[in-house]
């Protein structure tokens, strides 16, 4: 810590469900010994005189009085073994000794290298059939992963990014789409409490060539291409990044089912706007990945009928304020409301901005928005500092016009949309082209 690093000692205070995060981490970074002390959980929304107890009561962790940790702690002399430090190596083997195929599955589970489904085993044949799929070189670096920002990040060869798409049934042809996914340095395990997944959205030609679906069951398990790539990145990933690994690598108190696959294609054919990637400034002939830091929530509609802007508003006013809406819309929803008026994408956007409000004590209210974005606030960036002068009944816009998305996807069954946390503010396109 830089307080210890001048001099003054510190004792690290944590809430007990994060203690094996907590010594993990210290041991991570080199300081195994690292003077910490543990309080009951949650300390947020909770009266005085509780966390009062929580000081005066026993570190839940130690069960020693939470005050004598804290003392100890402060004033008790370093030891040779605080001093010693510790190091350890993180490169893995290349490859594992021979077993039969039973025990390899067995091992990989062990070692927390899968998701927990049967995978194909990535044999140096398997593996150079994958490599087949770009012309980088095997050991040419991708990129760098970590599961939280104060993590240390990962590096990973093309080779180790072939491994994990092997392993997810991958065929060569969907490689260069996994590696652009891999070099956006966008973890699809983020260990944060808040169970963040991340929602992919493909575009360009590389849809066709290996045949996603963005018609009928457009989310669902039914192209292999849309399961295969999903899957590959969410094992990339938490085997690339240093783990994902409950109580260590990976907080999500609920967890999320968009973590086992959550690649989409869009269905550019049939939108009557520009596509996702043209918006974001590529050419419509450009294949794309745009990844999302998402997946917090779902609200699904169905139709456009007399009161749609109603139903809009309510579905907005139920998405969670710091997490932006990703609006994924059926073809004819989409046409519906090109009826309504909106000829040209940005135009929804303005709408759907305009129409999400909320009162200022609600925004400010939020736990994210206090931690993340009251600080821009407080340093004069608009509009948010605008808004943190508003008075407490003031309705305020919940998103800026650039965090949401409208993607068009789905087969032409039904009027059907959804919204889907994603801010496109804080999201990342990586083109496809550049991997094959």
């Amino acid at each position: 810590m830089a307080v210890e690093a001048d001099g003054v000692p510190t004792v690290a205070v944590h809430t007990q469900p994060f203690a094996r995060l907590a010594r993990q981490s210290a041991r991570t970074n080199g300081t195994p010994t690292l003077r910490q002390a543990f309080v009951p959980q949650p300390v947020v929304g909770v009266p005085p005189e509780q966390l009062r107890a929580y000081i005066d009561g026993p570190d839940p962790v130690s069960k020693r009085p939470f005050i004598r940790e804290l003392l100890e702690g402060l004033t008790g002399e370093l030891t040779a073994e605080d001093l010693a430090g510790v190091s350890f190596e993180r490169d893995t083997p290349r490859l594992l000794d021979p077993a039969d195929e039973d025990s390899l599955h067995q091992l990989f589970e062990q070692n927390r290298w899968t998701d927990y489904m049967p995978v194909v085993l990535p044999t140096e044949e398997r593996v150079q059939a994958m490599l087949r799929g770009t012309s980088r070189k095997p050991d040419e670096i991708v990129g760098q992963l970590r599961p939280a920002n104060f993590r240390e990040f990962w590096q990973f060869t093309v080779e180790k990014v072939a491994v994990n798409a092997v392993m997810a049934g991958a065929r060569p042809e969907y490689f260069p789409l996994i590696l652009a996914m891999a070099a956006s340095g966008m973890t699809a395990r983020s260990s944060s409490t808040t169970s963040w997944a991340a929602p992919a959205i493909v575009n360009g030609p590389i849809r066709h060539e290996i045949g996603m679906n963005s018609g009928i069951g457009a989310m669902g398990p039914y192209s292999h291409a849309n399961t295969a790539v999903g899957r590959a990145y969410g094992l990339l990933s938490q085997n690339l990044q240093g783990g994902s690994v409950i109580g260590e690598t990976y907080m999500g108190s609920i967890g999320n089912v968009y973590n086992y696959a959550c690649t989409w294609a869009e269905n550019e054919e049939r939108s009557p706007w520009e596509p996702l990637h043209v918006q974001r400034g590529f050419k419509a002939e450009d294949s794309t990945v745009t990844l999302y830091l998402g997946g917090w929530y779902t609200i699904s509609g169905f139709g456009t009928r007399e009161t749609w802007q109603e139903r809009f508003r309510r579905s907005l006013a139920a998405c969670e304020t710091y997490s932006p809406p990703i609006v994924l819309l059926d073809p004819i929803a989409a046409r519906e409301l090109v009826d309504k008026g909106f000829q040209t994408k940005q135009q929804l956007v303005e709408w759907l901005a305009d129409n999400a409000r909320l009162t200022a004590r609600e925004y400010w209210d939020d736990q994210w928005v206090r931690t993340l974005i009251k600080p821009h606030a407080e340093a004069g960036v608009e509009p948010w500092a605008s808004m943190l002068k508003a008075a407490p009944d003031e309705v305020v816009r919940k998103y800026r016009p650039e965090d949401i998305s409208v993607v068009v996807m789905g087969g032409e069954t039904q009027a059907a949309w959804k919204m889907v946390g994603g801010s496109l503010g804080r999201a990342k396109t990586v083109k496809v082209d550049d991997w094959r």
